[in-house]
């Protein structure tokens, strides 16, 4: 469930891009969960125009998934539903709102990765949802005065560099069936899955699986098409590229290529961007603990990284890393033997599929996860101690660390602070939501006598991600205060552009702190 903080900012988020017509439906979804049309228009008192534009955008952007639900009453006895008319719902996506912060540092990772394709992703980014045909016509125009035009075939490589490594993807359902009876009942008539792994899904994620495609479907390329084609209007003496090719392919494959051109609707895969920049997370946390010599091989290592579909790994080819080392000072003196050794220390092993290539499988040795959890950690405790001091900081990572319940006296004992102190410091966190207290009567002895134990609160972290909601809409409203003011004209022009562009840093900064806690 998303905080209030959060629903706010999502709201100052749509408003800012689409304006307070939509961002008002949008804030309708977030704190009423899925409706159907004539409920949202009943709820906000707004024409069904207006209603239906407004989701039509939010729809186009991917911040919004219509769904398709029974309708009826229920039967109580078999919990079936009478009748077979379905209703139309939909569900607002936080995060997807939320990715729309995040556009610059997918942009950058593309412009490391692929940059002959940075211009497709960003028409996609700006636009939603938009087909292979729409981002051509969008990129000649975008072409500098002077310079050819690039081709149609040119253009569909470089998007097929997007697909292939997962970047983009095809449009989920546009309005799946999902019934929530089915998916509620009870286990032992559904698949039953190994507890380990049994993860319980929101709604929201429930809708968004049953909405997605398959692997093959979403990350299917545009297949080339024969010379002469009607549907391309320029082509290169490489269209069909792979080798040889039957004749009978060739004509499956225009068949489909117009079709993906002009009828497929493409958007971003948030899912990949967001994976990326965990294992950017992961390699610079870890950076900052390396020997000199093991940091320049970790670096090169990742810089090195290919691309890869699992979101699991980072695989990178020892020629790659070999290149990378010796750009890097003093990487020309190390030889192969040394590099491969580090490697290995680094736990990047070498792949089955081919000896010459190094993974790095985050997942599998839960390296990601244990980092994340201590990052949290340390961003909690640097908040106890901005707001309550080094006393506090200390008594909070001691229960923190232990995990259980501590008695008043023992967190004297082991803080060596004085008791008065200890006291007044607990009473701090307690008000503040961060600890709780619980009376534990004595086990022996006489009379009624009682102490206080303490503990991390269970909801310290939704506490924390709130306060970080909270911060993020409050340097919006600064930015976009600051924004008015330089609209309206000032002597104190450069002042404000200045204080402007700093606080745009510091939410970005800010939002690696939110992606830690919500994304990670």
């Amino acid at each position: 469930m998303v905080s209030q903080h959060g629903i706010l900012l999502a709201i100052s988020i749509i408003s800012d891009h689409f304006g307070p017509l939509v961002s008002k439906v949008c804030g309708c979804l977030l704190r009423h969960g899925p409706l159907s049309l004539s409920d949202i228009i009943r709820r906000l008192q707004l024409s069904s125009g207006q209603v239906k534009n407004s989701l039509l955008v939010l729809i186009q952007h991917n911040c919004v998934q219509a769904y398709s639900t029974p309708r009826g009453k229920p039967v109580c006895e078999t919990l079936a539903w009478r009748g077979d008319k379905t209703v139309t719902l939909y569900l607002a996506i936080f995060d997807n709102v939320l990715h729309r912060m995040r556009f610059s540092k997918f942009l950058s990772l593309v412009r490391v990765d692929i940059p002959e394709s940075e211009d497709l992703l960003e028409g996609l980014l700006q636009n939603g949802r938009l087909t292979f045909d729409q981002l051509v016509g969008r990129t000649k125009t975008k072409a500098p005065e002077g310079s050819p035009a690039p081709t149609r075939e040119e253009i569909r490589a470089n998007f097929n560099k997007l697909v292939c490594a997962h970047y983009v993807e095809r449009c989920p359902r546009p309005e799946p069936f999902f019934d929530p009876l089915a998916d509620e009942q009870p286990i032992s008539t559904r698949k039953r899955a190994h507890k380990a792994v049994e993860i319980v899904l929101s709604l929201e994620q429930k809708i968004l699986r049953t909405a997605a495609l398959s692997d093959a479907e979403r990350f299917s390329e545009i297949p080339y098409v024969m010379e002469g084609s009607s549907n391309a209007n320029e082509h290169d003496n490489h269209a069909v590229a792979g080798g040889k090719r039957k004749h009978e392919d060739l004509e499956v494959d225009e068949a489909d290529s117009i079709i993906a051109e002009n009828e497929v609707l493409w958007r971003t895969n948030f899912e990949k961007f967001i994976f990326c920049l965990k294992k950017k997370f992961c390699a610079e946390r870890k950076k900052a603990k390396l020997k000199l010599s093991t940091h320049v091989i970790w670096e090169a290592f990742f810089e090195a990284n290919v691309t890869n579909n699992d979101n699991k790994t980072v695989t990178s080819p020892i020629n790659g890393i070999l290149e990378r080392v010796g750009q890097k000072e003093g990487g020309t003196s190390m030889t192969l033997d040394q590099i491969i050794s580090v490697l290995n220390d680094l736990e990047c092993i070498s792949t089955t599929r081919n000896p010459e290539d190094f993974t790095f499988a985050f997942l599998e040795y839960c390296y990601l996860n244990k980092l994340v959890e201590a990052c949290r950690n340390d961003e909690v405790e640097s908040l106890v101690k901005k707001k309550h001091g080094q006393e506090a900081y200390t008594i909070f990572r001691l229960l923190l660390k232990q995990g259980c319940p501590v008695e008043t006296d023992d967190i004297t004992d082991r803080t060596i602070l004085d008791k008065q102190i200890v006291h007044e410091t607990l009473y701090k966190l307690w008000k503040d939501e961060f600890i709780d207290s619980e009376r534990v009567p004595y086990v022996s002895g006489t009379g009624g006598s009682q102490f206080f134990v303490w503990r991390v609160k269970n909801t310290y972290r939704e506490q924390f991600i709130d306060y970080l909601y909270h911060t993020a809409l409050n340097l919006r409203h600064m930015i976009n205060n600051l924004a008015e003011l330089l609209l309206e004209g000032t002597k104190d022009e450069i002042k404000l552009r200045n204080r402007k562009n700093f606080l745009v840093l510091v939410l970005t900064r800010h939002d690696e702190s939110l992606m830690l806690f919500h994304d990670f």
